[in-house]
């Protein structure tokens, strides 16, 4: 084979793209088709596609048709949902002080826009798309209106009629009226902004009325929502805005992934520390903290991080995986001690040992300079400290004065298991994948063991055995609330499943990366982190959003263990209000939107992912 001199040069897209040995072709753009031809293109190409056009758009009509006459029966009392609005998302956390949720929910907005910054997400827009959305959310709308029952009053058929029509003549007039719509975007600020702007507003101007409970009754009111609803609200807008163009500013000053790790380590402590510290308000005896919870958190933190630290010394060899070996058998002797009683220790000092050991077994592998080093020593000290700051903080009595426990409730309580059943079920279900996949035996059957039996249980079935059964199994003296039980409970369920995809993922390597690894000198430990798994993952985007949100809409199953979710909420406490009896189809209809919307929002950050990184484009 000849020799080619000179440099290496890989054209833009369009080209061949070589990436770790493999060449493929980036897809093109894809052209524009005009709205009547992508129709008789798509819908009606033929008789037989035209008769399945129509016959599928009257089925679709008809169900529409089904969902309106029931939103807008005589029986359903709306009401029922605009006075227990707060009842839904909070449950019954204290009105004197929902200040707490509003921090709460503030501080994920700023998160949220300092994500969107740190990450530089291309969230625009083209006026194509926005044209285009904008004319089918006004058809729907003038759908609706037609639609819409008799029984709806005037003024709700009339605002339909009237928005639809405004929204369909604004999305013609953009994709008509502008020249190559295609390739005039909006800047992201711009549409946050406007967003922004709508939301203020729409709660400050819109006629929605005042519902609320005047002592144990239902009063109601005409005009604007109460401005202990709009206050808060344009504060949150205010902080989303501010927080995207702080973040931005950012990352103009700050080095390159500086505000990437600070957002990605909130995102993984953060929403704890807003449940079990802002929203929990736990009542702390300092005394004991300074006397006992300080000193073991910095013991752990600087004894951990000087073991670590000398465990990730280039060239240590077998020395290191021996000492990982001993401290992972010291914390597992811990726990066995625990279950005898053959002595006293603190939870969260056998918690601590445990990762000490998991960080020594995987300090080989961040072998590496003194700079190196001293990150991984810093996290594992970082680490600790806040997890014994959330473990005191779980543990101290809380000063919320609730009626009936726990505080947490409604959407709050859906979402926050389901976002930590699914980030404690990652890292378990990539273990669980690793182990189905070993050439060790021992790992391969304990795995398979445990997916396949976790995986042939009912969830209601594990959730039953956590909350009401766990606690008749561990030591005496030792008891776990109901909500850690559903949590441990719901994460293991779904790590079985994680593992699969996962799975998956693992084998649709081709073998050329695993060779291409080895010829580089790479460890299996570094092979699996940095060049398998980031690979593996980026296939199985799909299959992991859509756990994602089965997890989300099967957090529906925590009622019948006890939880005061959405579904609990809508089908057993609004009906049994004095003003609202036998009032659960207004509020049950209201959740499906609320899961739908969730859900579906989801699905497009997923599709918009894949899309960002060529998932199923051969990129």
């Amino acid at each position: 084979m000849s020799e080619m001199s000179g440099p290496l040069v890989v054209p833009s897209a369009g080209a061949a793209e070589i990436a770790f040995g493999v060449e493929h072709e980036i897809a093109p753009e894809d052209p524009i088709t005009p709205p009547g031809r992508w129709m008789r293109e798509n819908l009606f190409s033929s008789w037989s596609n035209g008769i399945q056009t129509v016959l599928f758009a009257a089925i679709l009509i008809g169900i529409l048709k089904w969902l309106l006459n029931l939103v807008f029966a005589e029986e359903s009392d709306w009401a029922s949902v605009a006075t227990n609005i707060r009842l839904l998302f909070a449950y019954n956390y204290p009105v004197e002080q929902f200040v707490r949720v509003w921090v709460s929910l503030g501080t994920l907005l700023a998160a949220a826009g300092l994500s969107i910054a740190a990450w530089n997400l291309d969230l625009s827009f083209t006026l194509r798309k926005l044209g285009i959305n904008t004319a089918t959310g006004g058809g729907v709308l003038v759908l609706v209106g037609i639609l819409t029952p008799g029984t709806a009053p005037s003024d709700v058929r009339a605002g339909m009629f009237v928005l639809g029509a405004i929204l369909l003549v604004i999305g013609l007039a953009v994709l008509f009226g502008v020249k190559d719509p295609h390739r005039k975007r909006i800047p992201f600020e711009a549409l946050l902004i406007s967003v922004a702007g709508l939301v203020v507003a729409f709660v400050w101007l819109f006629p929605l009325g005042r519902y609320e409970f005047a002592g144990d009754e239902a009063s109601y009111a005409s005009g604007t929502i109460n401005i202990s609803t709009k206050g808060p609200w344009t504060v949150m807008m205010i902080v989303l805005v501010a927080s995207f163009l702080v973040g931005k500013a950012l990352g103009r000053v700050l080095p390159s992934g500086a505000l990437k790790g600070v957002m990605a380590a909130f995102w993984v402590i953060g929403p704890a520390f807003l449940i079990f510290v802002v929203l929990r308000d736990p009542a702390f005896d300092w005394g004991y903290v300074w006397a006992v919870d300080v000193p073991m958190a910095l013991g752990f933190a600087l004894l951990g991080g000087g073991v670590l630290y000398f465990l990730t010394k280039p060239g240590l060899g077998e020395l290191g995986r021996i000492i990982g070996a001993v401290l992972f058998g010291v914390a597992v002797f811990n726990w066995v001690a625990a279950f005898f009683g053959l002595y006293p220790m603190l939870q969260k000092g056998r918690i601590s040992f445990m990762l000490l050991a998991v960080f020594a077994i995987l300090a080989p592998t961040f072998a590496g300079e003194r700079a190196a080093r001293l990150r991984f020593a810093t996290g594992w000290a970082v680490l600790v400290v806040v997890m014994h700051w959330l473990i005191t903080a779980i543990n101290t009595p809380s000063t919320l004065e609730i009626v009936a426990p726990p505080f947490l409730g409604g959407f709050i309580l859906s979402v926050s298991i389901a976002y930590y059943v699914m980030l404690a079920s990652f890292p378990l279900g990539i273990l669980l994948a690793l182990a189905r996949t070993s050439k060790l035996p021992i790992f391969r059957v304990m795995s398979t063991v445990y997916i396949e039996i976790l995986r042939g249980v009912p969830l209601i079935t594990i959730l039953f055995f956590f909350s009401i059964m766990l606690n008749l199994f561990l030591p005496g003296g030792m008891s776990i609330s109901e909500l850690a039980a559903i949590f441990t409970g719901y994460s293991l369920f779904s790590a079985a499943y994680m593992a699969e995809n996962i799975r998956g993922g693992l084998q649709a390597i081709r073998r050329g990366q695993y060779e291409a690894s080895d010829a580089l000198g790479l460890t299996t430990v570094q092979r699996t982190m940095f060049i398998v798994l980031p690979q593996a993952l980026r296939v199985t985007i799909p299959n992991l959003v859509g756990q994602a949100i089965a997890t989300f809409k099967e957090t529906s199953l925590v009622s019948i263990v006890g939880g005061f979710e959405l579904v609990r909420i809508a089908n057993q406490t609004i009906p049994n209000q004095p003003d609202y009896i036998g009032q659960n189809r207004p509020a049950l209809l209201f959740i499906s939107l609320v899961f739908w919307a969730f859900s579906y929002s989801m699905s497009r950050a997923s599709r918009s992912l894949e899309q960002h990184l060529g998932v199923g484009t051969g990129r």
